[in-house]
C-alpha cells in the first residue's frame, strides 16, 4: 500500500500519512512507559533512575540509525515523487550496505565504553549497578533497532505508514507482557526489564524485514541490480550523515543535560526520569506529523510542486500550532496526577520537582512543534545542513544555559529546565527567518539534491 501526497487534498493526505505513525510512537512510548511503571513501582527508585538514565542513552544511540533512515527516506520520498524507480533501486542497495556498515560499528563502540559511562554521565554507584545490567542487555538490540527503522522508513517514504505501525504494534503488546512475566514473575530486576524490550525489538524488526522484501517491489533487486553506484552513495550519504549528524547532536545534547541532572541528588535524577517520560509522550504525536509533513514536502519536492508545497507549510503549521496548546494547557493541569502515576505518592519531593519541570516544558510545547516542522521542511528540500545548523543553535543553547543558570544557587536545577524552552524558540526564530529570505531558491528543485547547500 502506497500513498502519492503529491495530487489530492493536502490535509487529508497529511493527516491520514501521519495517523498511523502517531499511534505507531504511542504504542512505542506505552511500553517505554511500562518498563518505567512496572521498574518504578515494584523496583524502587533507584532502578527507576537507572532506567531513566539508560533511557536517555539509548535514545542518543538509537538516534544515530534513526537519522541515517530518516535522511534515506527522505532520498527516496523525493526519487518516489519523481517517478524515479531505478533511481529508488539504487537508493536501496547503496543505503542498506552505508548503514548496516556503520550500525556494526556503533554497536562494537557501544558495548567497548560500556563501563566509561558511569564517568561521562555522572552515575552514583548505587544507580550505575542496576544501570550497567540494563545497558548489557539493551545494547544487544541495536542491530533490531537498525533493522525496523530502515525498513519502515523506506516504507514511509513511498506513502506507507500503516505496516510499520502492525510491527510496533505487535512488539508493544509482547514487550509489555514480558514486563510482568520477566520482572514481577520471575524476578529478574532490570534485566529482566531490558530482556523484555530486547525480544521485542527483534520481532519487530525481523518481521517487517520479511514483509518488505516479500511485499516491495523497490526491495526486488535483480541480481545485476545488487551493486553500490559511486554518484549515488554519495547523494544516500549527504543525506544520511547530516540527519544523523542532526538528529545525534539534538540527543547528545540532551545526554549532557542527563550529565548536568544526575550532579545534583538522586530525587532530582527520579524526577527527571519520570517527568521526561511525559514530556516525551506528550509532544511525541507532533514530532510524527512533522516527520509526515517532511514526507510529504519531500514527494512535491521531487514532483516539483511548489504552490502545493507552500499550501502545505501553512496548513501543517497550524494544525501542529493548535494541538501543542491543547497539549501544553493538558500537561500543566494534569502534571501533578502523571507525576503520581510513575513514583508513590510519598515520594513529595520527587513529585514536585517533576511537576516544576514539567510546568516549564509543557507552557512552550509550540516551540518544539514549530522546529519539528523545520527540521522536517529542511530535510525534505535536500537541504539537511540546515537542520543540523538549527539543531546546534537549539542544543547548545540549552546546554550553555543549563550549566550556566544551574550553577547559581537562587536558580539551581530550575535552571536547567527554563534552558530548554530558550534554545526551541532561538532555532525557531533561524529557522523561519532564513526561510522567508530564502524562500524562492529554497522551493526551487534544481541542484539541492546532489549538493546538500545551505
Amino acid at each position: 500500500m502506497q500513498t502519492d501526497m503529491t495530487h489530492g487534498p493536502i490535509m487529508r493526505s497529511m493527516l491520514s500519512f501521519a495517523a498511523p505513525m502517531v499511534l505507531g510512537n504511542l504504542l512505542q512510548q506505552c511500553y517505554n512507559i511500562a518498563d518505567t511503571l512496572i521498574v518504578g513501582r515494584y523496583l524502587g527508585s533507584d532502578a527507576l533512575a537507572a532506567v531513566g538514565s539508560s533511557f536517555t542513552l539509548m535514545t542518543f544511540l538509537t538516534s544515530i540509525l534513526l537519522g541515517l533512515c530518516m535522511g534515506s527516506g527522505a532520498f527516496f520520498s523525493i526519487r518516489f515523487g519523481e517517478k524515479d524507480e531505478k533511481g529508488m533501486k539504487d537508493g536501496v542497495c547503496a543505503s542498506f550496505v552505508l548503514i548496516l556498515l556503520l550500525t556494526v560499528i556503533l554497536n562494537i563502540v557501544a558495548f567497548i565504553l560500556l563501563d566509561k559511562v558511569k564517568i561521562f554521565m555522572n552515575i552514583p554507584p548505587e544507580i550505575w549497578e542496576h544501570m550497567r545490567d540494563y545497558l548489557a542487555v539493551i545494547f544487544c538490540g541495536i542491530f533490531a533497532t537498525f533493522l525496523y527503522n530502515y525498513f519502515a522508513s523506506l516504507l514511509r517514504a513511498v506513502g506507507n505508514s500503516v505496516v510499520p505501525l502492525v510491527f510496533l504494534a505487535a512488539s508493544a503488546v509482547l514487550n509489555i507482557g514480558l514486563d510482568f512475566l520477566f520482572v514481577l514473575v520471575l524476578k529478574r530486576g532490570v534485566s529482566g526489564a531490558a530482556e523484555a524490550t530486547l525480544i521485542a525489538q527483534y520481532l519487530s524488526g525481523i518481521g517487517i524485514v520479511v514483509y518488505s522484501v516479500k511485499r516491495v517491489p523497490y526491495l526486488k533487486l535483480k541480481k545485476e541490480e545488487l551493486r553500490i553506484k559511486r554518484g549515488c552513495m554519495r547523494k544516500i550519504m549527504g543525506f544520511s550523515i547530516l540527519t544523523c549528524i542532526q538528529q545525534s547532536v539534538m540527543n547528545l545534547g540532551i545526554l549532557l543535560v542527563q550529565g548536568i541532572v544526575n550532579s545534583f541528588s538522586s530525587s532530582v535524577m527520579t524526577a527527571f526520569a519520570a517527568a521526561v517520560k511525559i514530556d516525551a509522550f506528550a509532544y511525541m504525536p507532533v514530532q510524527d506529523f512533522g516527520n509526515a509533513f517532511s514526507t510529504f514536502i519531500a514527494q512535491n519536492y521531487g514532483a516539483k510542486k511548489p504552490e502545493r508545497i507552500r499550501r502545505g507549510l501553512k496548513g501543517a503549521a497550524a494544525v501542529s500550532m493548535i494541538f501543542c496548546a491543547v497539549i501544553s494547557a493538558a500537561v500543566w493541569i494534569f502534571a501533578n496526577p502523571l507525576m503520581r502515576m510513575f513514583v508513590n505518592v510519598e515520594e513529595t519531593e520527587i513529585i514536585a520537582e517533576g511537576v516544576r519541570y514539567l510546568h516549564i516544558e509543557g507552557t512552550f510545547y509550540f516551540g518544539i512543534g514549530c522546529l519539528f516542522l523545520l527540521y522536517g521542511f529542511y530535510r525534505a528540500l535536500g537541504r539537511p545542513r540546515m537542520s543540523v545548523v538549527l539543531t546546534v543553535l537549539s542544543l547548545g543553547t540549552r546546554v550553555l544555559l543549563a550549566y550556566m543558570l544551574s550553577s547559581i544557587p537562587e536558580v539551581g536545577v530550575a535552571g536547567i529546565w527554563w534552558s530548554v524552552p530558550i534554545g526551541w524558540f532561538l532555532a525557531d526564530a533561524v529557522g523561519i527567518v532564513y526561510y522567508v529570505i530564502r524562500k524562492k531558491s529554497l522551493l526551487s528543485n534544481s541542484t539541492a539534491i546532489s549538493e546538500n547547500s545551505i
